[in-house]
């Protein structure tokens, strides 16, 4: 029987995925690693959608970037779409172009009515674009702004409101933001529309001295499962992924890590919270 749980599929474990075919429930890749129209990547990427669904992960759309400017990057992912069909296509909740120029960086925003208007509008012209639903995944942060006037947890639900898109929820951005601002992660979960949730992220970060920063680096660690737990508790199904891209492991590694998530999503216990109610 198939996995329910996907892997980031890299680099250096293309061959041996193809090769062995681990009964993985989908691989993930950057959709912009395959934006060219020929060579070997492209190749590889049609033999594993030939072996397992495939989730496109975009990490450049910037959607929540002031001055546009993102047309040819949405055709460049209109074409990908279009060939591979993939079963999840997903971005994240950020900005990253001014003035001509694009930051390799997934930067944050205020969370306001006005942000809120303008990717409205972007995410429900994708999906137009794409003729599907787009998943948008809560973003890890390091700083805060004070001109906020709701929360990541509420600007995404109001979002889902608006355009019927997804969300692809990362427990580590999650986890990783709580334990630098402080509050607690499943009052996040609480205000977040939990039908609308169509994947979830579990992937490793950094302790430092200034915070946790999310490397996607090592292990899922024991509270981030601990939230994947309480997920499933309250009744939500989307397959999870780990991620993982630096300091990348051997493939047995991640295997192990999608064989404890898939003992957690075989878990459909009552929410605690509902108990206490």
């Amino acid at each position: 029987m198939s996995s329910p749980t996907g892997i980031g599929l890299r680099q250096p474990h293309y061959a041996r995925v193809l090769e062995e075919r681990p009964p993985l429930g989908f691989v993930e890749v950057h959709s912009e690693n395959f934006f060219h129209d020929g060579g070997a990547a492209l190749q590889v990427l049609q033999r594993a959608r030939e072996c397992y669904p495939l989730s496109l992960h975009g990490v450049g759309l910037a959607l929540a970037s002031a001055d546009g400017g993102g047309d040819a990057h949405v055709e460049r992912l209109a074409a990908l779409v279009d060939r591979f069909e993939p079963a999840l296509v997903s971005e994240h909740l950020c900005w990253g172009r001014i003035d001509g120029r694009h930051y390799n960086d997934l930067l944050p925003f205020p969370y306001t009515s006005e942000a809120l208007a303008l990717v409205a509008v972007r995410v429900s012209a994708l999906q137009d674009r794409l003729k599907r639903q787009v998943l948008l995944e809560n973003l890890s942060a390091y700083v805060q702004f004070r001109d906020s006037t709701m929360s990541e947890a509420d600007f995404l639900a109001e979002l889902v409101c608006l355009t019927g898109c997804g969300l692809l929820l990362d427990l580590n951005n999650l986890y990783v933001n709580a334990r630098n601002f402080g509050g607690d992660p499943l009052d996040a979960l609480d205000r977040l529309p939990m039908n609308a949730v169509g994947e979830i992220h579990l992937a490793g970060h950094a302790v430092t001295e200034h915070g946790l920063i999310d490397t996607h680096g090592s292990r899922v660690c024991d509270d981030v499962w601990a939230l994947l737990r309480d997920v499933r508790a309250r009744g939500v199904i989307a397959p999870a992924l780990i991620e993982w891209d630096t300091d990348l492991p051997d493939l047995d590694v991640l295997l192990a890590e999608a064989a404890q998530a898939d003992l957690i999503g075989g878990h459909h216990a009552e929410h605690p919270r509902a108990r206490a109610a």
